[in-house]
């Protein structure tokens, strides 16, 4: 969710965990761009968590986007009237927003590539069902591929992926009727050869595994309660639940929901969920080790 503190722990933890594959399963991007304006030349103002912070000088500057980038916005220099056109005109507003994304992945991608190339670790990095398409050409680089839709290799295993989830109340870029999800699922599992363990990377966790639970919304999008306690439903996929049971494969990586961190076994599969804690710059993982075609170790990380 456009945490860059984040996305840089996880580059980093290829050599801390000793990793020869990572993967990043989804919703990359972030949700609100914070206007850097330039109010006389040289001199810059933002407004970061309510406070109102002025930049000086070059370096300033750089620190204040840097804080802005930390919790997973994305700061946009401007002028002041460029700042009032953003303000009063959604379109331009939108317009702006999606370049600035784009941007802002193609310097992610510039990081990874710093970071990976001449390590031998091969980094997989697909959107989720919160990211707009234009980001989709921009999920390579040297040393990253983006496997949505796809079967590709991981050392003697093969995985398929897919960035869409089920239908969710917050009309996300990526989302489908579960039967139709279920279509989507089936034509990329028709890529995997029978010959090979497989590994599923799908953003969104199987139905009532407990690795998809979340607040129940009502249709204003208000948490419902009960008892002075939000009610908690399970969101996740039947159809991803039903590949997952019918197909088996050794793993099967989840994410989406956030407050749903956990470990679940659908028949022989391993579901996992490692969670978000993106807003605090934490950076939740799991570790996964296949060894002879089947799971060695597994574990859930923060740091």
């Amino acid at each position: 969710h456009g945490s860059e503190r984040c996305f840089r722990k996880f580059l980093n933890a290829a050599a801390f965990y000793d990793a020869q594959v990572l993967i990043m399963g989804g919703d990359i991007t972030g949700k609100v761009m914070t206007p850097v304006i330039e109010d006389k030349p040289g001199r810059f103002v933002a407004t970061i968590s309510g406070s109102r912070e002025k930049a000086k000088r070059p370096a300033d500057l750089e620190d204040l986007e840097k804080r802005i980038r930390f919790n997973g916005f994305y700061p946009y220099r401007c002028s002041r009237e460029e700042y009032e056109r953003l303000v009063s005109d959604r379109g331009y507003q939108d317009e702006v927003m999606s370049r600035v994304m784009v941007e802002e992945i193609r310097r992610w991608m510039a990081i990874a590539d710093e970071k990976l190339v001449g390590t031998g670790v091969q980094c997989l990095i697909m959107p989720g069902n919160d990211d707009e398409p234009e980001i989709d050409a921009e999920l390579r680089s040297q040393v990253v591929e983006n496997p949505d839709a796809r079967a590709v290799r991981v050392g003697d295993c093969q995985m398929i992926s897919c960035s869409w989830a089920n239908a969710t109340p917050w009309d996300s870029p990526r989302e489908l009727p579960d039967d139709a999800l279920a279509v989507k699922l089936e034509d990329i599992a028709a890529q995997l050869d029978p010959e090979l363990p497989a590994i599923f990377n799908l953003h969104v966790p199987p139905y009532d595994t407990g690795l998809d639970t979340a607040p129940q919304v009502d249709q204003d999008l208000r948490v419902v309660t009960v008892g002075g306690q939000p009610s908690m439903v399970p969101v996740g996929s039947r159809a991803v639940r039903e590949l997952v049971e019918r197909r088996q494969p050794l793993v099967s990586l989840h994410g989406h929901i956030h407050e749903s961190r956990g470990v679940a076994h659908l028949g022989r599969t391993l579901c996992l969920n490692p969670g978000s804690n993106y807003a605090d710059g934490v950076l939740d993982g799991a570790i996964v080790d296949i060894e002879d075609g089947a799971v060695a170790h597994y574990q859930l990380v923060s740091g």
